[in-house]
């Protein structure tokens, strides 16, 4: 008994370090399309009256008001503080005075995001190792004279001392990194999909890619991805998402760190869908091609889930969690889709689910949820006039993930798949294009 209360009194006076739990590490990362803000699709419809094309969408811009936007969404990611934000339609708005000016920044959504994420108290920077950074730019649409001239008397007089300017954007994917984390980004690239979609050859060819970064926490590193595959299809093809999705999945198949990728990958679980269904967003329809619904084949979500990755993200059938479905100019639930979102079971007039968040090898997705997907009271809301608007025509998603402890060993950089290069015939083309162009102002002019 004496020497039981000798080793209890011993055992109180020595320190005895602690023993760390095994558990696993957590990040939370978020995926958000701040949206170009302006429908493509109408614009397209006007071509190839591109002034006209050219001045609608930067009306739209306008209209949408990013550094109002941008506030509200640098204000989401405030309250959820993730370590990661891969962002997609970070779009870079740029015009210039005349053939031989050089190109202006007028708005870069991107920068915009960052600098109100500041000034939250929650600060990010676009994530950087060794000299690259993680952006891809997807497609540009070049400032070309007379062909994308547009006008703005309250924009661009004090920048280019007229009311009138050559305008064009890029768009991109990048991660963002919360800035007290900064230091641990471990390597960055950039990678291109081989499936591109030309609206105008060589002229307007969009081009899709991803970006990429790896994370440390602490003894253990992932591999974080945001991409945007292309949206636009078209019939008795295979979608050009899930030709883009393919080639994501062969890219990441040798992979031995934990993935989250993330991102609009314009595709719903329902697609292609069959003839006789809704289809208010104008999502992929069934073909000899295309035959079966939901066929990975045809379907990038589903080629994603196939090739072993869990979506991380709210249940992507239940139509709570749809994420796309507000109007171009975002004053509320698109009045086309309104209806039927109302009959799937959505109140705030989302019909589709296009943005996902993925993960592969990790140790377990323990939370998730939509956010932005609330109207006319939610926290993305912004006054635009009389009305209330979305702070982008998607909604987000935000999850947090466990990944396993000692994960140290790191995958090779990813391929970058580069762009073909422009050559001399490609320039020819431009050329006549924007000369076709030039004589369709002069004869709009005329009238």
């Amino acid at each position: 008994m004496r020497r039981l209360s000798l080793f209890l009194l011993v055992s109180l006076l020595i320190p005895v370090s602690k023993v760390e739990a095994a558990e696993p590490y957590q990040v939370t990362v978020m995926s958000r399309n701040l949206y170009l803000g302006a429908d493509v699709g109408v614009a397209l419809e006007l071509i190839p009256n591109f002034p006209a094309a050219a001045q609608f969408m930067w009306d739209q811009v306008k209209a949408t008001d990013f550094p109002k936007r941008a506030k509200k969404l640098a204000g989401e990611a405030a309250l959820d503080k993730p370590d990661l934000i891969g962002v997609q339609e970070a779009t870079i708005w740029y015009c210039r005075k005349n053939a031989w000016s050089e190109k202006v920044e007028v708005f870069n959504f991107l920068d915009q995001f960052i600098e109100s994420t500041k000034a939250t108290g929650t600060g990010y920077s676009l994530a950087r190792f060794g000299g690259v950074s993680a952006f891809n730019p997807g497609y540009s649409i070049a400032a070309i004279p007379y062909l994308t001239k547009v006008k703005d008397p309250e924009t661009f007089p004090a920048t280019f001392g007229s009311e009138s300017a050559s305008c064009g954007f890029t768009i991109g994917d990048a991660i963002l990194v919360r800035d007290d984390l900064a230091g641990n980004i471990k390597q960055v690239g950039n990678t291109e999909y081989d499936a591109t979609y030309s609206i105008v050859p060589t002229l307007m060819t969009i081009y899709r890619g991803y970006t990429w970064v790896d994370y440390q926490v602490k003894d253990s590193l992932v591999r974080v991805i945001s991409t945007h595959l292309e949206s636009i299809w078209d019939e008795d093809k295979i979608p050009n998402s899930a030709l883009q999705a393919a080639q994501l999945v062969d890219d990441l198949k040798s992979a031995k760190m934990p993935l989250i990728v993330m991102g609009d990958f314009n595709a719903d679980y329902r697609d292609p869908r069959a003839k006789d269904a809704p289809n208010p967003g104008e999502q992929p329809e069934v073909s000899e091609s295309c035959p079966t619904p939901g066929a990975a084949k045809c379907n990038a979500y589903t080629t994603m889930i196939e090739a072993g990755f869990a979506n991380a993200s709210p249940d992507a059938k239940d139509p709570k969690h749809f994420s796309w479905g507000s109007g171009a100019l975002l004053d509320g639930p698109d009045p086309k889709r309104a209806k039927i979102a109302a009959e799937y079971g959505n109140q705030y007039g989302f019909t589709d689910r296009l943005d996902y968040i993925f993960t592969k090898s990790v140790y377990a997705n323990i939370s998730s949820k939509m956010i932005g997907n609330i109207y006319p009271d939610g926290t993305s809301i912004w006054d635009c006039g009389d009305k209330k608007c979305f702070a982008s025509d998607h909604a987000g998603v935000v999850a947090t993930i466990e990944i396993p402890r000692g994960v140290s060993v790191q995958d090779p950089a990813l391929a970058d798949h580069a762009r073909f290069p422009l050559g001399f015939w490609h320039y020819v083309v431009i050329a006549l294009v924007a000369l076709i162009g030039w004589r369709i102002t002069r004869r709009i002019r005329r009238r």
